[in-house]
């Protein structure tokens, strides 16, 4: 592999992993979703992207957070690690979130959201060739290539983010900032290499279909039929994106498709990255479940890459003192 992938993580600016079903994961879409189902939610996700190719980039993440109907606020936390074996390096995070709602009218409400977090990056570099250590005649590879670098970095610094989310019934708007103080995460003393921040706009609306009267065979319970539209941009350094997607809810069973790219640009060259295929089954007691993959549209080829497979599982329950549930006010988000 070019020699500039693998230094990578000592010069250029990073881009945080964007999970197909970051609805599945809200805590790590925008910490204002903390508690946003008002119920006890423990959720895991794991991602593997491009599996086609020698070197995959493999991410996985958990959460746990809680809505305190005393005091209307959520409080949460998250894990997050990554692994990128093409340089060895793997990322590591663990994040405390809170989130606070308050009423706008009758069904509507606005959060607010924050959250901290240590993160810890692991690189190893032994096994790095560089030009100078090629012969260009036989092309054999020396032992020194004379690079003053060591063989095992580590850094760790703290994170900080901050979110906001307006909902009534049927829409849900919201806005999140991550790595607001853009933390340095070079691996070399003395170098600069700031960690750029994450802008994200995210928001939808959900249409009832047939007078949300389904009925759930799995567990012989009124269930729900809607239709949900929603969008999802983020900006962070030089990169940006956009997500356009629509699932279906037919109780148990949820089918969702994505669009993944910029498909305008007057700045950039267009860019179409992937489509994303999803099924779900959400069930009665809480429990829901999803599968998703990309299937790669770019130049690199879905036949090379082999898209993304990501997988969702989450619980929810009330848990504690539940006065004061049932009154609607959670938002009409995705489920995955």
């Amino acid at each position: 592999m070019f020699i500039v992938l693998y230094c990578a993580p000592l010069s250029i600016s990073a881009q945080d992993v964007q999970y197909s079903q970051f609805y599945a994961n809200p805590l790590y879409l925008n910490p204002a979703m903390t508690g946003a189902s008002e119920m006890t939610r423990i959720g895991v996700n794991y991602r593997n992207q491009w599996p086609g190719l020698d070197q995959s980039f493999t991410s996985y993440s958990a959460h746990l957070d809680h809505y305190l109907f005393n005091a209307n606020s959520g409080i949460g936390v998250i894990f997050n690690r990554s692994e990128q074996s093409m340089a060895n390096l793997s990322v590591s995070e663990i994040g405390a979130t809170y989130s606070y709602r308050a009423r706008l009218g009758f069904r509507s409400f606005l959060r607010f959201g924050g959250q901290v977090s240590y993160i810890d990056r692991d690189a190893y570099f032994g096994n790095l060739v560089f030009g100078s250590q090629i012969d260009d005649q036989s092309g054999a590879i020396g032992d020194f290539s004379g690079e003053n670098l060591g063989a095992d970095f580590r850094h760790q610094f703290v994170d900080y983010s901050l979110g906001m989310m307006f909902n009534n019934e049927n829409a849900w708007f919201g806005v999140s900032a991550h790595h607001i103080t853009q933390p340095n995460m070079s691996f070399v003393d003395g170098q600069i290499s700031e960690l750029p921040m994450k802008l994200s706009a995210h928001g939808g609306y959900r249409i009832d279909l047939a007078g949300g009267s389904s009925r759930n065979f799995m567990n012989d319970r009124s269930g729900t039929r809607e239709l949900t539209l929603a969008f999802n941009y983020k900006n962070q350094g030089p990169f940006s994106q956009l997500d356009l997607g629509t699932q279906v809810n037919i109780q148990p069973l949820v089918l969702g498709v994505w669009y993944r790219g910029i498909p305008v640009s007057e700045v950039t060259q267009t860019n179409h990255e992937s489509v994303i295929a999803l099924v779900g089954i959400s069930l009665g007691n809480g429990l829901d479940v999803g599968y998703s993959h990309d299937f790669t549209i770019s130049s690199l080829g879905n036949g090379n890459t082999g898209g993304a497979n990501e997988i969702s599982l989450r619980y929810s329950f009330l848990a504690g003192s539940a006065k004061g549930a049932g009154r609607k006010s959670s938002m009409p988000c995705f489920k995955y």
